[in-house]
C-alpha cells in the first residue's frame, strides 16, 4: 500500500494528495503539495506526526500563509495546517487571555477590544495567525509579541509530547525567536490590562488607519519582503536608495506605496517573485554594501 493510501485510510478527508498551494498563500502562487493534511484536533495531530515519522514522510508546517511564497514546483512530503479546533479565543482571568495558534491576529485584537482589554491593539495591524506571529516575533508601532506573551503550548515533532514554555524561557529578537523548528505551537497566553473599550477601539482604529496610509492593501502580497537592518537602515530605504523601486520580473512588481512590498499583479509565477527578490538583493548589495535578509519564507522544490 502506498504512503498516500495509508494516510488516507487513517485520516480520511483531512488528508489529500496533490493539493494546489496557491490557495494557501497571500501571493496566490505556488505548485502542489505532494500531500496536504488539515489537523482536526491535538490528538489526531500527534497521531499524524507519529505516522509521518514511522513512514519517513517529510512535514512542512503552514500558518495563515501571509508571509509564505511556495515555489512553482510545489512541496515534497506533507504540508500540515491546523484546523478550526485550533482557532479560538477565551478569557483565563482579568489579566490573561488565551488564543489558539490558528486564530488570526486581528481576531485576537478584536476579542480583546470587545472585552475591554488593552495591550493587544497592535495585533489588528499584523497579517497572519498567532502561531506564526510568535515564531516571527511579529510587531509594529513600537510593540511586538514578546512584550505581551506569557506562555505557549506546543507539540514537539520529535518526541510527540506536549510542552508548555514560559515567555522568560524564550529568547526573542527582531523577527525571530530561538524556538526550535521541531515545535508546532498549539496556543498562547497573553497578558492584558482592563481598560475603556472606547479608548481601546480608538487606539486600534488609529493604528489601522496609520497602516493604510503607508502600506498597500487589497493586493496579492505577503507583506514586508526583507527585514530591516536597523531603525536607520530600513529595507525600504535601502531599496529606494539603490534605485530598485520600478524593478519588475514578469508580472511580479514592487508596490508604489511601499517598496518593501513585492506584488503578484495577477499573472506572475513564484519564480518571477523569487527572481525579483534576488535582483533587488543584488542591487542593494552593490549600491550600499548591505545584505538584505528575507522576512518572507520561501518553501518548496527549486527548478533544476
Amino acid at each position: 500500500m502506498s504512503i498516500g493510501n495509508i494516510f488516507i485510510k487513517k485520516f480520511g478527508k483531512n488528508f489529500n494528495s496533490n493539493v494546489n498551494l496557491s490557495n494557501y498563500s497571500w501571493f496566490n502562487l505556488g505548485g502542489n503539495a505532494e500531500y496536504f493534511y488539515k489537523a482536526k484536533d491535538k490528538k489526531e495531530l500527534i497521531e499524524f506526526l507519529r505516522e509521518a515519522n514511522s513512514n519517513n514522510l517529510k512535514t512542512t508546517f503552514l500558518g495563515a500563509g501571509s508571509n509564505t511564497l511556495f515555489r512553482d514546483n510545489g512541496v515534497k512530503g506533507a504540508v500540515i495546517k491546523l484546523g478550526k479546533y485550533f482557532s479560538y479565543t477565551k478569557i483565563i482571568d482579568k489579566n490573561t487571555i488565551e488564543a489558539g495558534a490558528a486564530t488570526l491576529d486581528r481576531t485576537v485584537a478584536n476579542f480583546a477590544k470587545d472585552n475591554s482589554f488593552g495591550n493587544l491593539e497592535f495585533l489588528s495591524c499584523i497579517p497572519g495567525s498567532i502561531g506564526g506571529a510568535i515564531i516571527m516575533n511579529s510587531g509594529c508601532y513600537n510593540n511586538d509579541i514578546s512584550k505581551v506573551l506569557l506562555s505557549i503550548r506546543a507539540i514537539d515533532k520529535n518526541t510527540f509530547s506536549e510542552v508548555e514554555i514560559l515567555k522568560d524561557d524564550i529568547k526573542f529578537f527582531y523577527r525571530g525567536t530561538n524556538l526550535p523548528d521541531s515545535l508546532i505551537i498549539l496556543s498562547a497566553k497573553f497578558k492584558v490590562s482592563i481598560g475603556n473599550k472606547n479608548e481601546i477601539e480608538k487606539k486600534q482604529v488609529e493604528l489601522i488607519e496609520k497602516k493604510k496610509k503607508t502600506q498597500p492593501s487589497q493586493i496579492k502580497t505577503c507583506g514586508s519582503t526583507f527585514k530591516n537592518i536597523s531603525k536607520d537602515r530600513k529595507a525600504w530605504m535601502l531599496i529606494k536608495k539603490s534605485g530598485c523601486e520600478n524593478y519588475q520580473v514578469g508580472d511580479a512588481t514592487i508596490s508604489k506605496k511601499h517598496c518593501n512590498f513585492f506584488v503578484n499583479n495577477g499573472k506572475a509565477n513564484s519564480l518571477d517573485i523569487e527572481k525579483l527578490i534576488e535582483k533587488v538583493k543584488k542591487k542593494v548589495w552593490e549600491k550600499t554594501g548591505e545584505n538584505l535578509e528575507l522576512e518572507i519564507k520561501i518553501i518548496g522544490e527549486k527548478k533544476i
